[in-house]
C-alpha cells in the first residue's frame, strides 16, 4: 500500500498528468462551491422563526451550517465526480509505470456518467443519516471515516479495475484484498476532509488504485479475465 500510495502522489509532477491535475482541482472547487450553494440556499430559503432577529441569527448559523454539511458531503460529491475523468488519470498513471500495458477498452460515457450518479446518490443517503450521530463526538468520527472509507475504497478500485476485467473478475479482486482496501479508502476520505489536500485527492487516489491493481492482478492473474 505504501508503495503504491507514493507512486500515486508522484504522479502529480507527471506532465502528462499536469493537465487532468488542473481538471480536477478546478473540478473539486466546482463542486465544493456547487454543493455548498445548495445547501446554503435551502436553509435560507427555510423560515424558522416569526421574529425578524430570532430569523437573521438562524440565518446566520445556517451558512455555519451550510459550511459544515458541505465539508462533511464532499467526499461523497467528488468521489462520484471522478468517474467522469478517471479514464485519463488511469491511462497516464499506465503510460508511465506500465508502458508495456495494451490500451484499456473504451469506457462508454453514459454507462460511466450512470454509475457515478448511482454511487452519488449512495453515498450522500448514507452520509445524511450518519448526521444523526453528528453530536456524538468521537463515534460520528469513526462512522464517517468507516463508512466513507469503504465506499470510496470500493467505487475507486472498481472503476480502475473494470477498465481490464469483467465486473465479476473485477468485484472478485477487490473482495480478496477488501482489508487493505478498506484502510486505504478511509485514508483517503481523512484526506478529503484536509483543506487543499483534499483537492488533489482525487488524482493521489486514481494513481493509487491503479498501482494497487496491477500489483494485485499480477499476484492473481491466473485466477482472473481480462475484459
Amino acid at each position: 500500500m505504501i508503495s503504491s500510495l507514493i507512486k500515486g502522489i508522484r504522479q502529480l509532477s507527471d506532465p502528462a498528468t499536469r493537465q487532468v491535475v488542473w481538471l480536477s482541482v478546478g473540478l473539486a472547487i466546482l463542486t465544493f462551491l456547487f454543493l455548498f450553494a445548495c445547501i446554503e440556499t435551502l436553509l435560507s430559503e427555510t423560515s424558522f422563526f416569526q421574529a425578524g432577529w430570532l430569523e437573521r441569527f438562524a440565518d446566520v448559523l445556517g451558512r455555519l451550517a451550510a459550511i459544515v454539511l458541505t465539508w462533511l458531503l464532499f467526499p461523497a460529491a467528488i468521489s462520484a465526480v471522478v468517474g467522469l475523468y478517471l479514464e485519463r488519470l488511469a491511462a497516464a498513471a499506465e503510460a508511465r509505470h506500465y508502458p508495456s500495458l495494451a490500451p484499456a477498452p473504451e469506457q462508454d460515457f453514459i454507462v460511466t456518467l450512470a454509475a457515478s450518479g448511482k454511487f452519488l446518490a449512495i453515498m450522500v443517503a448514507l452520509n445524511l443519516c450518519l448526521l444523526v450521530f453528528i453530536f456524538t463526538g468521537p463515534l460520528y468520527a469513526i462512522l464517517f471515516y468507516a463508512v466513507n472509507g469503504y465506499l470510496i475504497s470500493r467505487e475507486f478500485f472498481e472503476l480502475v479495475a473494470l477498465r481490464r476485467l469483467r465486473p465479476e473478475a473485477a468485484r472478485a479482486l477487490r473482495k480478496s484484498h477488501q482489508t487493505l482496501l478498506f484502510v486505504t479508502g478511509a485514508f483517503f476520505a481523512f484526506m478529503m476532509t484536509m483543506p487543499v489536500i483534499n483537492l488533489l485527492t482525487p488524482v493521489i487516489a486514481t494513481a493509487t488504485m491503479v498501482h494497487l491493481f496491477e500489483d494485485w492482478r499480477d499476484a492473481d492473474g491466473a485466477a482472473l479475465v481480462t475484459a
